[in-house]
């Protein structure tokens, strides 16, 4: 069987969808969507894996070493508040905020006992914080590689394709590994660690991306096609991760944020 035909309408095919929404995104954003809080999680994504119940209070932690990609991206410097949203949408974490949220509430006290909040009535009081019973550090690493010219050379030699060259050439292959690495604080064992990756073909010409990815929000993530590869890799790692934070037992956690509805009987 001759399957130079269906070769010839394969490239075709994907280099006429240059310029073309790609509908495996998502609608408008990455495939990590939605919010976190006392409602649940909320337009989260389909692929999301979840736990039945919160094991243990968490803390998300940069990596000291950084994280492996270009600044020409235009990306957010860091992809904590990305895995965060993950971490809290899951709902196998009671999340703690290690970052600008405590130093807001480090600053809340400062001003308080500079005498320039109220006294009387004040509901931010010392001793009420929640400990980190586990820490999550995440890593990351972006690549991206030039297969327009193998495509292109292919093209050249098929008659009434040689004309998609030029388009065929801004064709590149865009690949994202993310870790995920679980520490309890109180023994300081690696708990579990858990990888993902993401290889997506990216069109070139109006910003396509072709590709299925592997199911993966946050301001910034959805703006590029790297942001998406790069939200995707995390989704994926963390889902790896679930698996085996299931198998913990739960610690004692601390009271849960009051509700409407627990406020209401």
């Amino acid at each position: 069987m001759n399957l130079r035909p269906f070769a010839v309408l394969g490239l075709s095919a994907l280099l006429c969808a240059c310029g073309q929404s790609s509908t495996s995104l998502g609608e408008g954003g990455s495939v990590i969507s939605g919010s976190a809080g006392p409602a649940g999680a909320h337009h989260a994504s389909r692929e999301l894996v979840k736990c039945d119940a919160p094991v243990a209070t968490l803390a998300l932690i940069e990596n000291p070493n950084g994280y492996s990609y270009s600044s020409s991206y235009q990306l957010p410097s860091s992809p904590v508040p990305l895995v965060r949203l993950l971490a809290q949408q899951s709902g196998c974490f009671r999340v703690v905020d290690r970052a600008a949220g405590l130093k807001a509430t480090v600053r809340e006290q400062e001003l308080k006992e500079a005498g320039i909040l109220r006294q009387s009535g004040n509901t931010v009081h010392k001793g009420k914080g929640y400990e980190a019973q586990y820490s999550l550090t995440p890593s990351l690493t972006f690549s991206e590689q030039d297969a327009g010219r193998q495509i292109g050379g292919i093209l050249q030699a098929i008659p009434y394709l040689n004309k998609l060259v030029g388009a065929a050439e801004q064709v590149k292959l865009k690949q994202a590994q993310a870790a995920l690495l679980l520490t309890d604080n109180e023994t300081t064992e690696q708990i579990a660690a858990a990888t993902g990756s993401v290889e997506v073909a990216d069109l070139g010409v109006g910003g396509a991306v072709v590709g299925k990815l592997g199911g993966a929000a946050g301001a910034g993530w959805s703006n590029s096609n790297e942001g998406k590869v790069i939200a995707a890799a995390f989704l994926d790692a963390h889902n790896q991760l679930v698996v085996q934070v299931r198998e913990l037992q739960a610690k004692e956690l601390p009271p849960s944020v009051a509700t409407r509805k627990h406020a209401g009987g």
